[in-house]
């Protein structure tokens, strides 16, 4: 027997159809009517042909060839798929009516009540009593299984008329009768699924007749639909028969089901490839992003980590600049996208877990933990570049004062040697009389007491020229010719003055007379005068301090200096005091003086003059270490500034990275208000960003002003500006969490009291509070959800009742090892030994809902290809839109299996691939 419909065969003995019920009320007054009449015997007559040529037979009358029961069985046999009771073969009234009466038991058997319909009425031949039996009939076998969006039966077949008939204009679908008359609407049907057929636009509303007779006539030609109306019949009546109509029409429907079929599959198809392609679409952002990131990085790196050294302290403050812009300006944008790329790439990885994904991959060395890696590489360098620019500000300012204080001096002791080796070299003693020699000798030896003083000088000069050599001064050659002229110098007029003081002893012997006066003056004088040009030269020597400490200090020895001036001053008063007892013993005796003192060149002028210099060059010292004094106190306000404003944010950072600790842990109300709070509490943080920007503008301050130290606080820039963004980042991956949450719960039908139990479960375990649950603590979350795998079973996709997931709880029950290492491997691929709440909602949502499979895509295309085990580009380029149908062509691999035809894709790795290996 012909299996006419697969619907049909499933039973429907579990009652009768509440919408069969007003239909098989037949209406024998409508039947009155000899056009319906005629309409409806011409419709079933045809219908029933259409089923019965299947058999190899047909009717002629539908009144007459029905009576005795035998074709109406044979109907029933191929339109039902199932085979009825052995009819009887004789020719008695009595035969004929228990034929009928089988065909009627048969009919009720499926569900339908029959109303005033008796055996005797169609042996009989009473022709409103058959056609109302075969209109039951095609009410139950090609009307009743029609369904479209949870309508059926008449209101399915109208809805999916009026689905298929809305693009076409002149077109109205609302009844089973009027809505016909002009043939448009036939005409519709067959063009929305086979264009090729009908020329619609060339139809006219005004031409009924020839609109139903094209319709017709296709139908019949190509649909294998027999012609069940004249165009005639159906223009000439008011008002169509809405039977005959319904039974046409549904022939139509059940012709083009496969082609429903066929929209349905490419619907699916279309949104598996568009999720996919919106993936692709993410995962080639994140691969620009996350690129474009460590370019900027692997370029910024170099730079920081170079450490080429300025000569002047004017360059490096230069650079300093530079690195405060690169900070302020080039960084924060950077750190933008950091926290973006980690959000696109947990975003990504949700969608491609709901969606039944793979994975996302990164290419190598694009990782989140790669880029990690690489701006902690980059922070590193960041910090050294930062100490080194402010080390070698202090190295070049140590260098210029030196380099200052060396030429000072080197100046100071050149102005001193000048003519010294003339003088040391000259014979004068040889035609000096003794008092002239003694005078010459005793001259000498103040010389060599002066000499002596400038020794001290000689060795500042070479331990500062060491020091700069030390400290990799760029001007060291010069400094270090300097030094070695004067180290040669002093060692020849140290040889020179050896020389000198032995002749003169040689020629002490013959002479006798010497000024005692005159050598007291000298050797008091001498060392008087290097004390004053010592002190000069501590009055004009540069300081640099760092603290008040430090300048205090300078004071208080300037202080100290300030206190031995009377003293000084008395010295001064007594070497005056030779000098005017010269003159006097000399007015006295009236010895005529020859002139200057022939023992030393200081006069008292110049002792007068350099004291008078010295004295005014005090106030000056004590000016110059006021300024700095009130410098340092300015500097240690700016500290208490800093201090105060650093401690403030420090801990206010701290506080909100424990709130949001404490947030991320309670999660109270709906996923929708926890985001809604989260983004409040994130504009409440970004609010704060002012105390941010002002802390910065005294650590710029502090910056300028070289300050190193801060007693008054433990905080730096560095940790506060590290602190900052890792509270903005956590808040951040607080709400994407809190979305992916969202996204989960929404995509995979996950109730908010589930979200909540798995919450509660997962706090309840996290004994620590640190958001992620260790193996043993995720263990014992999974056995009290009821979690039931044991001896490493396959897991079942399903949680146990309350009652049993209590008596697991109670026994005692745990997961097998072997199970649990693969949920293990699921929650934390990574092995890092603990389990986040986003893993675990992950896999408590996959492991209680359904998502698309391989085999639905693959089992979907079949349907596209009738069945085929591969599709070509045509077929793809018809059932589907055009951009995902070159989407497939351009991803599917060459079928190569049994049958294969030019131009054959492989549909069924295609599906696979989209899912990834595990779905093989």
């Amino acid at each position: 027997m012909v299996d006419y419909h697969a619907a049909n065969n499933q039973s429907s003995t579990g009652g009768v159809q509440t919408y069969m019920e007003q239909e098989n009320d037949w209406d024998r007054d409508m039947l009155l009517d000899p056009a319906w009449e005629r309409q409806q015997r011409k419709t079933f007559t045809a219908w029933c042909n259409s089923h019965l040529r299947k058999s190899g037979t047909q009717i002629e009358n539908i009144e007459e060839d029905f009576r005795d029961g035998l074709k109406l069985m044979l109907l029933l046999e191929v339109i039902a798929g199932e085979r009825l009771p052995k009819p009887e073969r004789g020719k008695m009234r009595v035969h004929k009516i228990n034929n009928v009466n089988k065909a009627l038991d048969f009919i009720a058997s499926k569900g339908v009540k029959l109303v005033s319909i008796g055996a005797e009425e169609i042996v009989d031949g009473n022709a409103k009593m058959t056609l109302g039996m075969i209109w039951t009939i095609i009410l139950r076998f090609a009307i009743q299984d029609i369904s479209v969006e949870e309508t059926s039966a008449k209101e399915g077949l109208l809805l999916w008329c009026q689905r298929k008939t809305a693009p076409y204009k002149n077109v109205n679908v609302q009844n089973f009768h009027i809505s016909w008359k002009d043939g448009l609407a036939f005409n519709a049907l067959i063009h929305r699924h086979r264009p090729d057929l009908i020329d619609y636009d060339s139809l006219r509303k005004d031409d009924p007749v020839t609109n139903l007779n094209n319709a017709f006539e296709v139908a019949e030609k190509h649909l294998d639909i027999p012609k069940m109306l004249d165009a005639e019949d159906i223009v000439g009546t008011l008002r169509p028969d809405e039977k005959a109509i319904m039974t046409y029409v549904s022939c139509f429907y059940h012709a083009f089901s496969g082609a429903q079929k066929a929209e349905t599959a490419a619907n699916r198809i279309c949104k598996v490839l568009a999720v996919n392609q919106e993936n692709e679409q993410m995962m080639e952002d994140y691969e620009k992003l996350a690129s474009e990131l460590l370019e900027w990085i692997r370029r910024t790196i170099p730079w920081l980590e170079n450490r080429t050294q300025e000569k002047t302290v004017n360059d490096m403050q230069a650079k300093q600049e530079d690195f405060r812009d690169y900070r302020c300006v080039h960084k924060p944008p950077k750190v933008q996208e950091k926290c973006q790329l980690e959000i696109s790439f947990n975003t990504l990885q949700t969608k491609l877990r709901l969606s039944n994904r793979p994975a996302f991959m990164p290419s190598e060395g694009r990782m989140v933990s790669d880029i990690n890696g690489a701006w902690h590489t980059l922070e590193g360098a960041e910090k050294g570049y930062e100490e080194w620019i402010l080390s070698e500000i202090r190295r070049l300012e140590r260098l210029e004062h030196l380099a200052e204080k060396f030429h000072q001096k080197a100046a100071i002791h050149e102005s001193w040697t000048d003519g010294k080796e003339a003088m040391l070299t000259q014979k004068d003693y040889e035609t000096s009389t003794l008092s002239e020699v003694k005078a010459l000798l005793r001259k000498h030896e103040a010389f060599e007491s002066d000499l002596a003083a400038h020794q001290d000088r000689v060795e500042q000069i070479a331990a500062i020229a060491q020091e700069l050599n030390e400290l990799d001064y760029y001007d060291s050659a010069s400094v270090n010719g300097r030094c070695q002229k004067i180290c040669d110098q002093w060692d020849v007029l140290g040889t020179l003055t050896q020389n000198r003081k032995e002749s003169l002893e040689r020629t002490e012997k013959q002479l006798e007379s010497i000024d005692e006066l005159y050598l007291e003056y000298a050797k008091r004088a001498a060392p008087f005068n290097n004390w004053m040009e010592g002190a000069m030269e501590d009055l004009q020597d540069m300081f640099i301090v760092h603290n008040i400490e430090e300048i205090q200090g300078l004071i208080t020895a300037h202080e100290q200096f300030k206190s031995t001036l009377a003293e000084a001053n008395k010295e001064r008063e007594a070497i005056q005091a030779i000098q005017a007892e010269v003159h006097k013993i000399a007015q006295s005796n009236g010895i005529k003086l020859s002139g200057a003192n022939p023992y030393t060149t200081i006069t008292p002028a110049s002792i007068d003059s350099k004291w008078k210099k010295a004295m005014d060059m005090v106030p000056l010292r004590d000016n110059a270490l006021q300024d700095e004094l009130n410098k340092q106190n300015s500097n240690d306000t700016l500290r208490a500034k800093f201090a105060t404003q650093a401690n403030t944010v420090g801990a206010y950072i701290q506080a909100k990275m424990e709130e949001i600790g404490r947030i991320s842990i309670e999660m109270n109300g709906t996923l929708e208000d926890q985001l809604t709070h989260l983004k409040e509490y994130q504009k409440t943080i970004m609010s704060y960003m002012p105390e941010i920007n002002t802390l910065e503008g005294y650590h710029q301050l502090i910056q300028e002003a070289l300050i190193f130290d801060n007693q008054y606080t433990s905080y730096t820039m560095e940790h506060l500006r590290v602190g900052w963004e890792q509270l903005l980042t956590t808040i951040a991956r607080t709400i994407n969490e809190v979305e992916n949450q969202i996204l989960t719960r929404d995509a995979k039908g996950i109730s908010q009291e589930q979200l909540y139990e798995y919450r509660a479960s997962f706090n309840h375990f996290d004994k620590d509070h640190s958001g992620a649950l260790q193996a043993e603590e995720f263990k014992a979350c999974l056995i009290s959800l009821g979690y039931d795998v044991e001896n490493d079973k396959k897991r079942s996709g399903q949680m146990v009742s309350e009652d049993f997931r209590a008596l697991l709880i109670s026994t005692g029950n745990s997961l097998g090892d072997s199970e649990f290492a693969r949920i293990m491997g699921i929650v934390d691929p990574n092995g890092s030994g603990a389990v986040t709440f986003q893993a675990f909602i992950d896999f408590m949502s996959r492991e209680t809902t359904d998502t698309d499979t391989a085999d639905q895509v693959i089992a979907s295309f079949k349907i596209l290809a009738a069945d085929k085990p591969f599709i070509t580009a045509e077929e793809l380029r018809r059932e589907l839109p055009p951009d995902q149908a070159e989407y497939c062509i351009a991803r599917m691999a060459p079928y190569t299996g049994p049958n294969a035809i030019p131009g054959a894709l492989d549909y069924m790795s295609f599906s696979t691939a989209l899912y990834g290996e595990s779905d093989l």
